[in-house]
C-alpha cells in the first residue's frame, strides 16, 4: 500500500497549476464558495501537507512563491499583507477577489510586469 502511495504521490508531483485550474472550474466544489480567503487556505493546508509528507519543492511551486513579490509591486504595496488580502483590497469582494486572483496569476505565468505602467 505506502508503495502505491508513494508511486501516486511521485506522478504528481508538477501539480499547483493543474490544481488551480480545476479550482477556477469549480470553485465550490473545492473551496464550498468562491472565495479568495478559502482558495489561500487551502493552498496553505497542500503545502503544509506536502511538508508533512517531505516532498520536495516542485518548480511550479517555486515559481508560485514570487507571485507574492509580483502581486505587491502590482499594486504597490510596501506592507506585509498576502497576496490574497492584496488583490482582496482592491476587488468588489471575495468572488471577485478569486476571479482577479486567476487573471493575475495568468499574467504573471505568462512573465507580464508587475508595474502596470
Amino acid at each position: 500500500m505506502q508503495e502505491i502511495t508513494q508511486h501516486k504521490l511521485g506522478t504528481t508531483s508538477e501539480y499547483l497549476y493543474e490544481m488551480l485550474k480545476r479550482i477556477q472550474q469549480r470553485p465550490g466544489m473545492f473551496l464550498g464558495k468562491p472565495s479568495i480567503t478559502r482558495l489561500k487556505s487551502f493552498l496553505d493546508g497542500y503545502i503544509a501537507s506536502r511538508q508533512d509528507l517531505s516532498l520536495a519543492t516542485t518548480q511550479e511551486e517555486i515559481e508560485f512563491d514570487k507571485f507574492q513579490t509580483w502581486v505587491q509591486e502590482r499594486f504597490q504595496i510596501e506592507s506585509s499583507h498576502g497576496w490574497d488580502s492584496i488583490i482582496l483590497f482592491y476587488s468588489a469582494d471575495e468572488k471577485d477577489a478569486l476571479n482577479n486572483f486567476f487573471e493575475l496569476l495568468e499574467k504573471f505565468r505568462h512573465g507580464e510586469k508587475a508595474s502596470r505602467s
